[in-house]
């Protein structure tokens, strides 16, 4: 197995687990469980940006068609992705981490349904599950190089690549906005304002 075929699989894994975990954060339902989670989704995206940041600079430094620049051009699609995971993702998640641990003192703490909606942000899981997503077809073409080089490829795949970023997208902003409305708290109908006007 090729070096940068090795490094492209090692960095989709670790986004692909990532985005995974990142998915499953606004089914738990206790605030401990929440605060781990969060700290495994954590440690990985820290650990994605930084192998990638590595690996891009590792191309930019060397010169010719070694490894590193192999690998660093398969993950030209990945820049933009990972720049919002460090812009938005990061923050997001660290405020839900010490927000679980705010409530993760008794092993039963419910995680409220406002901490479970900010866990099902788009901008907590879909970045980092895209991040995985377009390092495929890098590895793909890593391992073989005639697979995407055809004619009549590139279309289909990246229509196909639009149409599942968009249905994840789409995903998560509807389940954020579910547990948006059970969060927020039914107000009581004024009695008065029921009867008639009284002046």
């Amino acid at each position: 197995m090729e070096i940068h075929l090795t490094v492209l699989l090692s960095l989709a894994a670790v986004w692909l687990v990532a985005g995974w975990l990142a998915d499953g954060l606004p089914r738990l339902d206790h605030a401990r469980a929440l605060r781990r989670r969060t700290g495994w989704v954590l440690a990985l995206t820290l650990t994605g940006l930084g192998l990638t940041a590595a690996v891009l600079g590792a191309g930019l430094s060397s010169a010719g068609a070694t490894p590193a620049d192999r690998a660093a051009a398969g993950l030209t699609l990945a820049v933009a992705p990972a720049l919002v995971v460090a812009a938005c993702t990061v923050r997001r998640v660290r405020r839900l981490r010490a927000g679980a641990g705010a409530l993760s003192s008794a092993p039963g703490t419910p995680a409220p349904h406002g901490l479970r909606a900010s866990a099902a942000h788009p901008l907590i899981g879909l970045p980092v599950q895209v991040t995985g997503l377009v390092i495929l077809p890098a590895v793909a073409a890593a391992s073989a190089p005639d697979l995407l080089s055809g004619p009549g490829v590139a279309g289909p795949a990246v229509t196909l690549g639009v149409l599942g970023v968009a249905a994840i997208g789409v995903r998560h902003a509807l389940r954020h906005s579910r547990l948006v409305e059970r969060a927020v708290p039914v107000r009581p109908a004024s009695p008065r304002a029921a009867g008639a006007l009284h002046v």
